[in-house]
């Protein structure tokens, strides 16, 4: 299954190259993650659950950075067994460019496959769960790094300063914008 799209963040490249390589930032944007450890260097571990159809499973797994440019590109790239319901992997390569003033183009590439009771069930239904998770996985990108659009709800990971504006997860995390 191979997939691509692009979506403009409201943050420098550098700023968005710094969240794709938190661990905590991944947690917090990988549907179903519970942990992520790690850094780039020696890669992540992470353990999420999701449920694909009627198959439930934890996958424990590990995460590697590669072919990464500081600011502009990188390579992502796991494996996750599930026990019985089988195994997940895939990658993403991810492109960033300034796309205006203070804004990044991020655009990626992502490669999974599954094995297992998970195979099973149908390419269409794999296909869809996959495209779902790598779109959820970029929209809480861009929603943990903007902060919440501002309908007047707060979401998970977004503050407000002393001033009630809301904050993305770089300006909570120096102070700067």
């Amino acid at each position: 299954m191979h997939m691509s799209d692009e979506r403009e963040i409201k943050a420098d490249p550098a700023t968005v190259y710094a969240a794709i390589l938190d661990p905590e930032m991944l947690k917090a944007c990988v549907p179903g993650a519970s942990a992520v450890e790690g850094n780039p260097q020696d890669g992540y571990t992470a353990t999420v659950t999701q449920k694909v159809g009627p198959v439930k499973a934890t996958f424990k797994g590990q995460v590697t950075m590669s072919d990464m440019v500081e600011n502009e590109k990188l390579t992502i790239a796991g494996e996750g067994k599930g026990g019985a319901a089988g195994f997940a992997k895939g990658g993403a390569t991810v492109t960033l460019a300034p796309a205006g003033e203070g804004a990044t183009l991020l655009s990626y590439e992502v490669e999974a496959k599954v094995g297992g009771k998970l195979a099973q069930l149908g390419s269409r239904l794999i296909d869809g769960f996959a495209k779902k998770m790598a779109d959820q996985f970029f929209e809480n990108l861009q929603q943990q790094i903007e902060g919440p659009a501002d309908d007047g709800e707060a979401t998970e990971g977004a503050a407000e300063d002393q001033t009630g504006e809301k904050k993305g997860w770089f300006k909570r995390v120096t102070g700067r914008d």
